[in-house]
């Protein structure tokens, strides 16, 4: 069964970082070939995109909110996406989850929800100012 598992979230202050883990197992689902991309819902508000790589690893996209702060980065081998988050906000508070493209080697990184196919679960970060 394919699954995406996040962890590392957690409360930190207000200037505080935390990194982000997505692994993913099940048939199939090798992320080597495919995008990949974290995404925040925050309490009441719709799920927005936050980073994405792509499927080569090679180019990444990020939020004009979080860009120079977040980091995404993959390992094919392990199966594992990462999102280093520095310099946090109250407004990076929500649920992060990460997601698997539905196309297999995209040529670009989409910010779009409907690029993507598998979702995790999520994992809550709370910034408290």
């Amino acid at each position: 069964q394919v699954e995406l598992v996040e962890s590392g979230g957690g409360m930190v202050q207000s200037g505080g970082s935390l990194k982000l883990a997505c692994a993913a197992s099940g048939p199939g689902l090798s992320i080597g070939h495919f995008g990949m991309a974290w995404f925040r819902q925050g309490p009441g508000k719709e799920r927005t995109f936050v980073a994405g790589i792509k499927w080569s690893g090679d180019s990444t996209k990020y939020a004009d909110s979080v860009k120079g702060r977040f980091i995404i980065a993959s390992d094919s081998a392990k199966m594992t996406v990462t999102l280093e988050m520095t310099s946090l906000n109250a407004d990076d508070t929500g649920v992060y989850v990460c997601a698997r493209d539905r196309q297999r080697r995209r040529s670009y990184t989409s910010s779009e929800p409907g690029s993507y196919t598998y979702w995790g679960q999520g994992t809550q970060v709370t910034v408290a100012s």
